[in-house]
């Protein structure tokens, strides 16, 4: 589970060193003369132009709070344009995405959480968007043929995860649990950029908003997660949020071919999934009863690597030293993840709470790694 508008974050200390560590590859982040800039505080999020020109657009961001913040670009019904986590305080980061003509919002998130401190901005000209080459225009199609095969693939394992949460047969969903989540784990960013799904199917109990009660609003997956490995038993209303959760994801497959995808979307979906790895896997926060944070560790990295792929024959032209870093640092990656796979191809991964300390280390400095130049493709694919 990554950020959205709707979302809040744990702010524990395992995800803070990761977010430091973050942060110091952020602040080499440098802004183009004609960037958006935006100033983040703990109480305000200055916005140095109200208006500015459709097309592809840098927002420069700078945290001058003390507290670690997010920075989103929303359509005005609050999904997502772009965003970036993890900006942590005194430092700065870079955004650059592709807007077309229309009414925004710029969201500062201190401590990440609720909804933001909001600016009204106007992207001003053409409806039309910035020109895309023939490579450019390939690469969104094949994305967007991947996020819907992914959605549409995740719905029989899904269905077979639920089927025996509403049989009550704990040790098959145990057993189809991790794998039933891969696809949405791929594509994450596309989904959460809907607003309202990502809340409904993959949040967490500390997840949920003020005011709501876990024992009424907390729905999807990880609830399911708990009853079945902490509480070890399925009742009524487990087999009932089983229900839900189906219902939930239909709707997601049915949206996700109405998803707005460009080459910029891609590209910081990418690093918004190494994000994720740093706060969410690699501190074991997310599967905190299953401990099956590795299989969606490699999913996160193989959603990331396939935009990075699309994009490359595009990157490359523009940036062939960062291309080659790219590859080598994936590659990087996936020999270490490889370490902890119980044969090469599958998704049976060691339980992460026998991962020691020194181990999960290893794998952030990989993460990390590889995070640093990712947040670099955006603006190599729009030189």
């Amino acid at each position: 589970m990554s950020a959205s508008p709707r979302r809040l974050l744990v702010g524990a200390s395992t995800a803070v060193a990761a977010v430091a560590t973050l942060a110091g590859c952020a602040q080499k982040a440098d802004a183009g003369d004609g960037a958006v800039r935006v100033t983040a505080s703990d109480t305000a999020c200055d916005v140095s132009k109200k208006e500015f020109p459709a097309g592809h657009v840098e927002l420069a961001v700078e945290n001058k709070g003390s507290k670690v913040t997010e920075v989103y670009v929303l359509f005005p019904d609050d999904r997502i344009v772009a965003e970036r986590e993890n900006i942590g305080p005194g430092t700065k980061a870079s955004i650059t995405t592709e807007i077309k003509a229309g009414s925004y919002k710029i969201a500062c998130k201190p401590g990440m959480k609720g909804d933001g401190i909001r600016q009204q901005v106007k992207a001003t000209g053409g409806k039309a968007g910035p020109a895309r080459s023939p490579e450019m225009d390939q690469a969104v199609a094949s994305y967007r043929q991947y996020v819907q095969q992914q959605a549409d693939e995740t719905i029989p394992l899904s269905k077979a995860f639920t089927d025996a949460v509403r049989a009550g047969d704990v040790e098959a969903a145990r057993k189809a649990y991790a794998t039933s989540r891969i696809g949405w784990e791929r594509t994450e960013p596309v989904a959460e950029s809907f607003g309202d799904i990502d809340p409904k199917v993959d949040v967490r109990e500390d997840g949920l908003e003020a005011g709501q009660d876990p024992a009424k609003d907390w729905t999807g997956w990880h609830r399911l997660e708990k009853a079945l490995w902490q509480d070890g038993k399925i009742g009524d209303p487990e087999k009932k949020l089983a229900d839900r959760l189906d219902l939930d994801l239909a709707d997601w497959v049915k949206r996700v071919g109405k998803a707005d995808i460009t080459p910029t979307s891609m590209a910081n979906g990418a690093k918004e999934l190494l994000d994720e790895v740093a706060k969410n896997k690699v501190t074991g926060e997310e599967e905190r009863y299953s401990h099956t944070d590795l299989v969606d560790f490699k999913a996160n990295v193989e959603g990331a690597q396939k935009s990075f792929e699309l994009l490359k024959p595009v990157a490359a032209k523009n940036d062939a030293a960062l291309v080659a870093e790219l590859d080598k640092q994936f590659a990087a990656l996936n020999t270490l993840l490889d370490k902890y796979r119980a044969d090469k191809t599958g998704y049976a991964f060691t339980s992460y709470d026998k991962v020691g300390k020194d181990q999960r280390k290893e794998l952030s400095d990989g993460v990390n790694a590889l995070a640093e130049p990712l947040s670099k493709l955006a603006a190599a694919v729009t030189k």
